[in-house]
């Protein structure tokens, strides 16, 4: 089963918000509260279900706790359990060596260990940026503070947790207006924020608020692989989870959607979900056309075709269409790129529907020939005798093509008893 994880952040990210969704989708809420309890920083946890503009959402929050000691226990909060951890109090403004060292030492996977480091180096990098210092000067402020530390290891965990490495999103909503973080007073997104959204897109509707956090910027665009509308899938988990404020006439929540993609439940594997890649060429020879098709279907094109089209000036030109799996995305651009002279392409995911296809095999005067069948639920579409056969059956006996054509088609039909 091929199952995707759809990330909807129509009211934009913010790590408890995710989280809270990962919650409300089904992660055990008690292995998340030993994951984050070996990270050895003092905190309260509280779940709750809340209701945001009339949807019902879960709201993770987290906040210090100064009780001395190292344990935890659990008391029920509408339908979750509220987790209390407590251990020794930090600054929150860390350094990255200070908040990889409590990662290293967590109960965490190595794998998730890693992938929690890479995504506070991250965060590192894109301050060192901004401020112009080394990483190593950096502290961090919004992400270095406690609740940020435990949305992203919480998160990391969950995701692992869930086991899904197909995940699309959205394009994110990141609010208007202003924000208030360490350094001041900046226009949504803060800098940190869309320093980490490059490449992803994103837009700008409803109240004037920051709806995109960098902890919500960085966790969609580390996990999220393409952006867009919802894939075609059967939903089988979705989850809410809750922003702070309830903001009136569009709900405050980020959307988990996971199922089973729809090319999973296709009769072939060439059915579903595919990538149209296309380029509008008017600077090359028309001759080299016929070898770049050869090598994109050697690279892995389920079709290639051209289209004459008018481009600007007046000038023609050729439109040229790759359909591919998207396990074939690079090994197609890098024959268009290289062997064409486009210097740019669009992409866009589609579906198709096909029929399920076999063969069967007739003799006939001069040779055998294949005869192509495609079916749908049993039931035979269609039928027909593959040319390069009969092409060759024609040259060996000396019969017309399509003589041969027809009998290669009234030998089948005789033989299903037709």
């Amino acid at each position: 089963m091929a199952r995707v994880m759809y990330l909807e952040c129509f009211s934009g990210a913010a790590g408890d918000m995710l989280l809270g969704a990962l919650i409300d989708a089904g992660l055990p809420i008690d292995g998340l509260r030993k994951a984050l309890g070996s990270l050895g920083l003092a905190h309260d946890i509280n779940v709750t279900t809340v209701v945001r503009c009339g949807i019902t959402a879960t709201k993770f929050d987290v906040s210090a706790s100064d009780t001395p000691g190292e344990h935890a226990h659990t008391h029920e909060s509408h339908t979750h359990p509220h987790t209390h951890t407590h251990s020794p109090a930090a600054d929150d403004h860390r350094s990255l060596a200070d908040i990889v060292a409590l990662v290293n030492g967590s109960a965490l996977s190595t794998t998730g260990k890693g992938r929690a480091v890479a995504l506070f180096q991250r965060i590192a990098e894109a301050e060192a940026e901004i401020h112009g210092v080394g990483i190593d000067e950096v502290h961090l402020h919004e992400v270095g503070a406690l609740d940020s530390i435990i949305d992203i290891a919480g998160v990391v965990y969950a995701m692992e947790w869930f086991g899904i490495d197909d995940i699309e999103a959205s394009p994110l909503n990141v609010g208007s207006g202003v924000v208030e973080i360490a350094h001041g007073r900046f226009p949504v997104p803060a800098p940190a924020t869309i320093r980490l959204l490059k490449g992803i897109p994103i837009y700008s509707e409803g109240p004037k608020m920051e709806l995109v956090t960098p902890t919500g910027a960085l966790l969609v665009s580390e996990y999220a692989r393409r952006y867009g509308r919802m894939p075609s899938m059967t939903v089988e988990q979705l989850g809410y989870g809750a922003g702070t404020r309830d903001t009136p006439n569009s709900p405050n929540v980020l959307r988990v959607v996971i199922g089973e993609r729809a090319s999973a439940r296709d009769h072939t594997a060439g059915s579903g979900v595919v990538l149209e890649i296309e380029a509008e060429i008017d600077d090359m020879n028309p001759q080299l056309f016929g070898p770049v098709s050869d090598q994109l279907f050697a690279a892995g094109a389920l079709d290639v075709f051209l289209t004459p089209v008018i481009m600007k000036k007046g000038r023609p030109g050729t439109l040229l269409t790759v359909l591919t799996p998207e396990t074939r995305r690079e090994a197609i651009l890098t024959v268009m790129f290289r062997e064409t002279t486009t210097i740019g392409v669009r992409l866009h995911v589609v579906e198709r529907e096909t029929l399920d296809r076999s063969w069967d095999e007739v003799q006939v005067a001069g040779g055998r020939v294949r005869i192509k069948i495609a079916r749908r639920d049993g039931a035979i579409m269609n039928a027909v005798p593959e040319f390069e056969d009969c092409v060759k059956v024609a040259a060996n006996s000396g019969q017309p093509l399509k003589l041969v054509q027809a009998e290669a088609m009234s030998v089948w039909s005789a033989g299903r008893g037709n």
